[in-house]
């Protein structure tokens, strides 16, 4: 089986990638979406978005990336999707599954579930455009509102010359809403021909091996799941056997404050740990008594030295 990262649009960014495909148990990585609107993006934007372009396309521990592009202007996707290929891409990712009202209103991400035949053109356009030997993959929902047109949708991207398609169970007005419906993934399945990944609502390893055996797939995804539990990739492959202890957990947690030394403010930095230390709630008490200790704090050097200067003092 193979396990993808989700993306995760502000939080799961170039820097966690890092963090957590250090853990191990990660086949490849989607980054970020780009918004594509109507202009040739420059190349520090997808630089920016995704610095592995700079290293072959795989962070630092040697996981692909696949560059993820949004946006409903078909000339306008298949010129930057061109432009990023140049750039050494690993795989152009083309999001139809965005659920972000801002996103949606501007006719960007699950709002294009309405619209299969646009989603059709845009993949056929990619696809003509980008050298084959690199793959054009698409991630949807089961629909806007309804899962009514989820196998046409579906059907439009094989045909369009997707490579693979990773489908959230859940529709755009679901949201991020329990349950997934993982049985409308295996309807998809035997709808079409090319390879199909199950997303949403796997947060342990009883879910994964649920997902598979309802959905069909046997590669899935995972992003919450992953940001809640590292250890969850290497539990569901049997690599590990027990989430990680918490002083371990920290130590994550400090790698990451480190990989942002360097372009990012200081608020969106203590903000990134106090948003890692929320998800790893669900899992660990110790974070919830975590985020409460620097919940009000908002400059780095604060939460530096009362956060993690035990840390620092082990270290040493």
């Amino acid at each position: 089986m193979r396990i993808l990262l989700a993306p995760m649009e502000g939080l799961l960014d170039f820097r966690l990638r890092d963090t957590l495909t250090r853990v191990g148990g990660y086949d490849e990585c989607v980054s970020e979406f780009i918004r594509v609107n109507d202009t040739l993006l420059p190349s520090h934007r997808f630089y920016r978005y995704v610095p592995e372009l700079y290293q072959n396309s795989r962070t630092k521990s040697g996981i692909p990336v696949k560059v993820q592009l949004l946006g409903s202007d078909i000339n306008c996707m298949a010129e930057n999707a061109s432009k990023v290929a140049s750039l050494g891409a690993y795989g152009i990712d083309i999001n139809f599954g965005c659920p972000a009202p801002t996103v949606n209103r501007n006719r960007g991400g699950a709002a294009l579930l309405k619209e299969p035949n646009l989603m059709y053109s845009i993949v056929k356009a990619v696809r003509n455009v980008v050298p084959k030997e690199i793959p054009v993959t698409a991630k949807m929902r089961l629909g806007y509102d309804t899962t009514e047109h989820a196998l046409v949708c579906a059907k439009a991207l094989e045909e369009g010359g997707a490579k693979e398609i990773v489908v959230h169970a859940r529709t755009k007005v679901d949201g991020y809403k329990p349950p997934a419906y993982w049985e409308w993934i295996s309807k998809i399945t035997e709808h079409i021909k090319i390879p199909v990944v199950a997303n949403g609502e796997i947060w342990s390893v009883t879910d994964a091996i649920r997902c598979q055996r309802i959905s069909g797939c046997k590669d899935i995804m995972i992003g919450r799941g992953a940001v809640t539990n590292p250890a969850l990739a290497l539990m569901i492959k049997g690599i590990q056997k027990n989430r990680f202890e918490w002083f371990e957990i920290k130590n994550l947690l400090l790698n990451y404050w480190n990989s942002m030394e360097m372009g990012i403010d200081g608020i969106s930095k203590t903000g990134r740990i106090k948003q890692w230390l929320k998800y790893l709630s669900r899992e660990y008490e110790e974070a919830s008594f975590d985020f409460q200790k620097v919940k009000q704090l908002s400059k780095p050097n604060e939460l530096e030295s009362i956060y993690f200067s035990d840390l620092f003092s082990i270290r040493k």
